[in-house]
């Protein structure tokens, strides 16, 4: 008879190499990076293997639960774990907690992010040492604060009643990390990664900046002009904030984005005033895990290339997203382009351990989701989603809000207990030389 776990080993191979062969094979220094990252814990592990998860679902049936003709199709974020959530500083200048990290968003079933999340949560609550009836309790608490703003949007609640989180809304761990990211500054940023010579800004090289040859600089300050038509008009309308001071290079080594080539663009800010310099990043994006299951056509081939599927995606589902976001290619490659922000703080786990804080911190996640969810639709311009997506959501769930609950706590419990089991297998193959190419 075969080995369960055997067999459970070489199908978690089979998708790391679909998933990542190409660019192990380019980078495998990168890799072992990732993968010892990855080896931490079953959380990290998890957090690595959007592929593997995916693969996992790709059985599911098309007319499940709350699924149909709409709600298979929306825009999802496709990697939403607890980690994935963070403050930025809007279009607009101000400070919001809300979803981060786009990498991985897509089109598809809005289920998904939903069990993503909840199995997230079950990982975090097994490592804080969280009894099963109460991580069943903290999902169930997700997936009805999920659904009680779903429902307040769907029926047009006005803005007061459905605010986004900020500096003068938010509460508990998401105020913190508010408060810790209005206390940044640009000059910090600054002073971490450049250096004044010759009476101007340039970046230090060292500590993962490279510098690059003729060649190569020649190629990103090519890419970076084509970078420009896809800005948003009002920021078009502003040249003189594109003046190029330096480029250098950068290797991703983080679990999102080891092997993926990326740059460091320092800009002339809006004054003479050198502590207003700003610092973009052009980075390679990815082929999203959630796309190797999704099938429409009509969904494939409404992007570019990876770079426009990010920036579109990240568009739809962000609210006022980052101003310096948009797209461009490099050498055939499409390149995701954004700012290198000091106001990006991720929301911190480390220090929320008691099962009432955790209730508060993922219930407003919960409507975090339903608000990133609704965000995506037919009045965000983008042809591919012609609906309202909280409207459709809502029909779908319509009175069964304690179906959708239970669904989810199932499946935290299912899926956390065989990320748990994957995390063991891939250490063992790992650190047994089992991994082709490491």
């Amino acid at each position: 008879m075969a080995d369960p776990t055997a067999q459970r080993g070489e199908e978690i191979l089979a998708v790391l190499d679909t998933a990542f062969g190409q660019l192990l094979a380019a980078d495998p220094a990168a890799f072992r990076v990732k993968f010892r990252k990855m080896a931490a814990s079953a959380f990290a592990f998890y957090r690595g293997t959007a592929c593997l998860f995916y693969h996992d679902l790709r059985g599911e049936p098309a007319d499940g639960p709350y699924l149909d003709g709409r709600t298979l199709r929306v825009w999802i974020h496709g990697d939403l774990h607890a980690e994935n959530f963070g403050t930025y500083m809007d279009s607009k200048g101000r400070l919001i907690f809300n979803v981060n990290d786009f990498d991985e968003a897509y089109v598809g079933p809005f289920l998904w992010d939903l069990k993503r999340f909840a199995a997230s949560l079950a990982l975090i609550g097994y490592t804080k040492a969280i009894g099963d009836e109460t991580i069943g309790s903290l999902v169930r608490t997700y997936a009805l604060a999920y659904r009680e703003r779903i429902r307040a949007l769907a029926g047009g609640a006005p803005d007061e009643q459905v605010p986004p989180f900020t500096l003068d809304t938010a509460q508990g761990p998401l105020l913190t990390a508010l408060r810790d990211a209005r206390a940044r500054t640009r000059f910090s940023l600054l002073d971490s990664m450049t250096e004044i010579r010759d009476y101007e800004r340039r970046f230090t090289i060292g500590g993962g900046a490279v510098e690059l040859d003729a060649d190569t600089r020649d190629k990103v300050l090519a890419a970076f002009d084509g970078y420009l038509a896809t800005l948003p008009d009002a920021r078009q309308a502003l040249p003189d904030t594109y003046r190029v001071k330096d480029v250098v290079g950068r290797g991703g080594v983080g679990i999102g984005s080891a092997g993926l080539p990326s740059f460091n663009i320092l800009l002339e800010g809006n004054s003479d005033a050198l502590e207003n310099d700003v610092v973009i990043y052009l980075k390679q994006a990815q082929i999203p895990a959630v796309s190797r299951h999704v099938t429409d056509e009509a969904v494939r081939s409404y992007f570019l290339h990876e770079g426009h599927r990010t920036v579109i995606s990240q568009r739809a589902l962000q609210a006022h997203a980052d101003q310096w976001l948009g797209w461009t290619e490099l050498e055939g490659a499409g390149q995701l382009v954004a700012e290198v922000s000091p106001y990006a703080v991720d929301l911190d786990w480390s220090d929320i351990d008691e099962p009432g804080e955790i209730a508060q911190v993922v219930a407003d996640l919960g409507r975090a989701t339903a608000t990133m969810h609704a965000a995506a639709d037919d009045e965000s311009g983008h042809s591919l989603v012609p609906f309202s997506t909280e409207r459709a959501i809502d029909e779908a769930i319509g009175e069964d809000e304690e179906g959708l609950a239970a669904l989810l706590v199932d499946f935290a419990h299912a899926y956390g207990q065989r990320a748990r089991a994957d995390h063991q297998i891939f250490v063992d193959l790992f650190r047994n030389g089992r991994i082709p190419g490491l």
